[in-house]
């Protein structure tokens, strides 16, 4: 099980370097290539997350990929967090590559190495566990995203391309000016060697090791899309097509990965003097984003859009939520992170076929002259109008199966997005809401107060909730109701799957939300006590050379 671990990484590694070899006329070859790679993948994901949940003697286990000893070699570390990362990336994998192989992986060249290429740097930053290595695979993942959004290419496409490419440059550029810092301060880039380091830097430089954190994390609140550095996200991920948008929604979710990853392990109690160092700005940043994710839900109407705010509201209440340093909301968060990642993924790809089935296959349509049926601007019966052969209101009509689909799965992602019940949202907000106000327990918090960011996020947890189903109900209501003189959508088999296999994850979640939360809880209290993964990775053994027993031994002159 050990060698395990590097399948996440060189599975798409070696399937983009065999695909890379054949030309473009092989698309069919690709495509297939592509989902069995992909869908290994997932099931060496979801082996590996039954064995970090299972290890009976240690809560994670460490990978020597060259052999040599940390912190001098290379190192993979693998618990209960990673595990839960890589399922989810993958499972979000296979449905963009399900969902591409209806028409989208058509739209350009080499669709398909850029999307497994994509998948190694995700796997490998959750895998990796030194800083030198999480920048190499940053940029991995980094260099096929520039090449899958301008996937299909047109105008808004480069245009956003070029941003994009722009503000993750700098983002590396900090990055490296951080872990260089680091290095000079600490002389390792091992984070469990780092974390040894911190408690012992002397006064005089622990103001550049802040700096050097702070240059570090600022990198990864760009791709966590912290405001006001995600001004990239919306027009970038809305301008993408549908199966890459649904996979970008991960990429957020590797910058909170690395922020909770490291400050966690870094600046836990056990750091001194640096013991929460920038745990106001991480509540802080997140607070304002979640506002300004719902502010602009709330003044959108594209169906990309909305989805791109949605990652933004998602992304600022996990920044938030992890601040406060606190166990259970911890394990709450991390319910909560893969339900609004999935929900996310589902309407990103629900975009596509609505706005195709609203502007059939044309250029946009207005979103202005659109009124409800039969129903007057102030939402009044319009009189004379629907009528039956007798003369009486029609009172309904037979809906159409891709309509009712399209439908169902839409309420899903809203019921997911607003934090509604019964589905995975609500759990996921609900176990954050219970932790902030009962952080020891139920019956024993009484004596915590809960101060003031603390309610500022209770209010911001229901408000952006309850604003997210205002402008999707909006959404919902223009493309649903005003939709009576359409045709009903053209759907295919490919393209109602994936949307199927992301919502029905959200309803498995909630249905073992028990034994989810228990795993949650499990994850939360292993980053909360960083000394286990310090003790896993400093300690973990170079294997022994074999003995050739074929060499005899030379006699002695």
């Amino acid at each position: 099980m050990p060698h395990l671990m590097l399948a996440p990484i060189l599975l798409p590694m070696l399937t983009a370097a065999l695909m890379l070899l054949l030309g473009e006329k092989y698309q069919r070859t690709k495509l297939l290539l592509n989902l069995a790679s992909t869908l290994l993948g997932l099931g060496v994901a979801l082996a590996l997350l039954t064995w970090a949940d299972h290890e009976p003697l240690r809560d994670m286990d460490v990978y020597l990929a060259g052999n040599w000893r940390a912190p001098f070699g290379i190192v993979l570390a693998l618990d209960r967090l990673t595990a839960l990362m890589l399922v989810l990336t993958s499972t979000v994998a296979l449905a963009a590559a399900l969902f591409s192989a209806a028409r989208w992986h058509r739209a350009g060249i080499h669709f398909h190495p850029l999307f497994q290429l994509q998948l190694m740097g995700l796997c490998g930053a959750f895998l990796t566990a030194d800083l030198f290595n999480l920048f190499v695979f940053f940029e991995i993942m980094l260099a096929a995203s520039y090449g899958l959004l301008l996937h299909g290419s047109g105008r808004v496409r480069v245009q956003s391309g070029l941003h994009f490419i722009a503000i993750n440059l700098a983002a590396s550029s900090l990055f490296l000016i951080g872990a260089s810092m680091l290095y000079g301060i600490t002389g390792t880039l091992n984070m469990a060697d780092l974390a040894q380091h911190v408690e012992q830097i002397a006064d005089a430089d622990r103001g550049l090791l802040h700096a050097a954190a702070a240059i570090l994390a600022t990198a990864f609140l760009i791709k966590a899309a912290v405001w006001p550095l995600n001004f990239w996200l919306v027009p970038a991920y809305s301008a993408a097509t549908a199966p890459v948008g649904a996979l970008f929604a991960l990429m957020t979710k590797v910058g909170i990965y690395a922020l909770l990853r490291l400050w966690l392990l870094l600046f836990g109690t056990h750091a001194g003097a640096s013991a929460h160092f920038g745990s106001l700005w991480l509540v802080g940043g997140g607070l304002v984003t979640m506002a300004f994710g719902a502010i602009g839900m709330m003044g959108s109407q594209r169906l990309g859009y909305l989805a791109g705010y949605a990652a933004i509201v998602s992304s600022g209440s996990l920044l938030a939520a992890t601040g406060f340093g606190q166990v259970k909301l911890t394990a709450g968060l991390l319910y909560y992170l893969p339900s609004s990642t999935l929900a996310i993924s589902a309407l990103f790809l629900l975009t596509d076929l609505m706005d195709r089935w609203r502007n059939d296959g044309a250029s946009p349509a207005s979103y202005r002259d659109d009124d409800a049926p039969f129903l007057t601007p102030e939402l009044v019966p319009t009189a004379n109008v629907n009528l039956d052969d007798e003369q009486e209101v029609l009172t309904g009509r037979v809906i159409p199966a891709a309509v009712a689909l399209l439908g169902l799965a839409f309420l899903a992602c809203t019921l997911v997005i607003a934090g509604l019940p019964p589905l995975s949202g609500f759990v996921g907000k609900f176990a954050m809401l219970t932790a902030l106000l009962n952080p020891l327990g139920l019956g024993v918090s009484s004596a915590q107060p809960l101060g003031s960011a603390g309610w500022l996020l209770l209010a911001l947890l229901i408000g952006s909730g309850l604003l997210a189903l205002m402008a999707l109900t909006r959404a919902g209501i223009l493309h649903f109701w005003a939709t009576y003189d359409r045709a009903a959508p053209q759907l295919r088999v490919m393209e109602g799957v994936p949307i199927a296999l992301l919502l029905g994850a959200c309803a498995l979640l909630t249905l073992q939300a028990g034994p989810v939360m228990r795993y949650m809880q499990a994850t939360a209290e292993t980053l909360h006590t960083p000394g286990r993964y310090v003790q896993a990775v400093m300690s973990a053994q170079p294997v022994a050379r074999p003995v050739d027993h074929t060499v005899q031994p030379q006699e002695a002159p």
